[in-house]
């Protein structure tokens, strides 16, 4: 029977239908843990301290994981300095057996997630990978002087060419990561890091009404703080904040403050509205997220302001600056009344900014175009995620209207 317009368009239609399926779908690095209860309390702390956040907000990432055994010699340690060591086991590049084997020249440096907090100085946020004799592949901090004490395991998960989980023998350490002084959320002081950080305005806002308080009590289970900076309470069109109520200028500052500790990692995969400590019976009191690459949008409906820095990020704190103040639409559902010009609500004394900025550090090692998996020890899953449906599509439409013609 000869081939029709009809049955050319319901081929493809279904092949496109089947390839979005297939390409779409994001990697879950703690659904793909829980099958292998050898990796469980890895697989809790990446869950606890929200690096599995980061890990699936990633599309090029390698886990280097560790089994319980080897896990229980961090667990002793307090949550923070966990964090930091495991944020050096997840590599910003794809490894798998055979690119392990077939590094440039025998060695190589490669970033980490730690590198890209900031806190990381000199090559204290990358690690040495190295192929020695014998097929043996090492890994160890590149400070200088490290040892390379851990070595490749075997493979657990690959999805080439962007997702790969790995064994290693033992945790990689950094020098002084485990000794450094590891503050937990029960020691910042919270006004001294606003000031700091060029937020005085909102600092002092929140001694004066009281709400201070209520970010300390919530502290304990959890806060992420967005912060304005001082140039945000000047901005051309910000409300004038002396024309609010006792319990409306509360609201706004509850409002800048949700019950959650939400790292960056973590905001990026926000799909839902996400409720403050302003959530109430009587408004919602919540914001969206919009993700562009690596940067953060909140969305009020009234207007939006950009996440610009992680300020402190102390398990289960952290304190982000924005560039806007968050306007809820409950306060500000109607074109808020601008405060007179040049002023702003009366600050703390003036202390000398010194913003924290988040940068991402590049990445000093090249992806080939090509570095399939060793298929005898590699368990691969070809859905890598990595074309968009709307591109699928507008080929779709093109391709039918050629035909169609």
């Amino acid at each position: 029977m000869a081939s029709t317009p009809t049955s050319h368009l319901i081929c493809i239609v279904s092949a496109v239908v089947l390839l979005i399926a297939t390409t779409t779908s994001a990697h879950n690095v703690t659904a793909i843990l829980e099958g292998f209860p050898e990796y469980s309390d890895f697989n809790h702390y990446l869950s606890v301290t929200k690096l599995a956040d980061d890990i699936n907000s990633h599309q090029t990432v390698t886990v280097l994981a560790l089994t319980n055994p080897e896990m229980s010699s961090l667990t002793k340690h307090p949550l923070s300095v966990i964090k930091k060591v495991l944020s050096l086991h997840i590599l910003l590049d794809y490894y798998d057996p055979k690119k392990l084997h077939q590094i440039s020249d025998g060695t190589t440096l490669t970033t980490t997630l730690y590198q890209t907090t900031g806190n990381a100085p000199g090559n204290l946020g990358f690690v040495n990978i190295t192929d020695v004799k014998g097929g043996k592949v090492c890994f160890g901090s590149a400070a200088p002087g490290s040892k390379l004490d851990s070595t490749y395991t075997k493979p657990i998960k690959q999805i080439p060419y962007n997702f790969s989980i790995l064994e290693i023998s033992q945790p990689i350490i950094a020098p002084g990561i485990l000794t450094a002084p590891a503050p937990t959320a029960s020691d910042v002081d919270i006004i001294a890091v606003l000031n700091k950080a060029g937020c005085k305005t909102f600092a002092g806002l929140l001694s004066s009404s009281g709400v201070l308080k209520t970010y300390l009590s919530a502290m304990k289970d959890g806060l992420t703080i967005f912060a304005p900076n001082d140039e945000a309470f000047k901005a051309v069109g910000v409300p004038d904040l002396t024309t609010l109520s006792n319990a409306e200028l509360v609201s706004l500052l509850e409002y800048h403050a949700v019950p959650d500790y939400s790292p960056f990692g973590s905001l990026k995969l926000a799909q839902h509205p996400i409720s403050t400590l302003a959530t109430n019976g009587a408004g919602k009191y919540d914001f969206s997220v919009k993700t562009a690459g690596d940067s953060v949008t909140l969305n009020t409906g009234v207007d939006e302001s950009r996440v610009a820095s992680t300020v402190v990020d102390a398990t289960p704190l952290v304190i982000f600056t924005v560039d806007s103040l968050l306007l809820p639409s409950e306060i500000f559902g109607t074109a808020p009344s601008p405060a007179p010009a040049g002023e702003a609500p009366s600050p703390t004394p003036n202390v000398s900014p010194s913003p924290s900025p988040e940068a991402d550090a590049p990445s000093p090692v090249e992806v080939p175009a090509e570095s399939p998996s060793d298929a005898a020890d590699t368990q691969s899953d070809n859905g890598a995620g990595n074309v968009k449906a709307t591109a699928l599509l507008t080929l779709t439409l093109l391709t039918l209207s050629v035909i169609l013609s």
